[in-house]
């Protein structure tokens, strides 16, 4: 949840707490706030429990596009290149697909199709 709050801006928080609310009611108002974080995530933890009991195994379903997104919100150009530099090849494309493995004889990648043979096909290139 506070993944991006650093310790700087933790600091300011709490002086500006210091200024608006006083030393007299800032611990206080800490324990408030704390005790509010602690309520809102057992209720978020329970109706997620809630709703994998409902859903059973289509949750799993659901959760796992939330979960591709979440990889894509965290995108690190310069890790992704890393990963794909030096690190094998995959056996499956993102989407799902198989990986067209890289032809290794242009000759025999490049023959004609025979008759009412389907042209190959690539998912992502569309």
């Amino acid at each position: 949840m506070f993944d991006s709050i650093g310790w700087l801006e933790i600091l300011v928080i709490v002086v500006a707490g210091l200024f608006i609310l006083g030393p007299e009611r800032l611990p206080d108002a800490a324990a408030w706030v704390g005790k509010t974080v602690r309520r809102v995530r057992e209720y978020a933890t329970g109706a997620r429990e809630q709703l994998k009991q409902e859903m059973g195994p289509e949750f799993e379903q659901l959760r796992k596009p939330l979960e591709d997104l979440r990889e894509l919100r965290n995108f690190d150009p310069k890790r992704a290149i890393t990963k794909h530099l030096w690190d094998d090849e995959p056996t499956e494309k993102p989407n799902g697909h198989p990986a067209v493995p890289p032809a290794r004889d242009t000759a025999t990648s490049e023959r004609p199709l025979e008759r009412g043979e389907r042209p190959p096909f690539d998912p992502d290139a569309t």
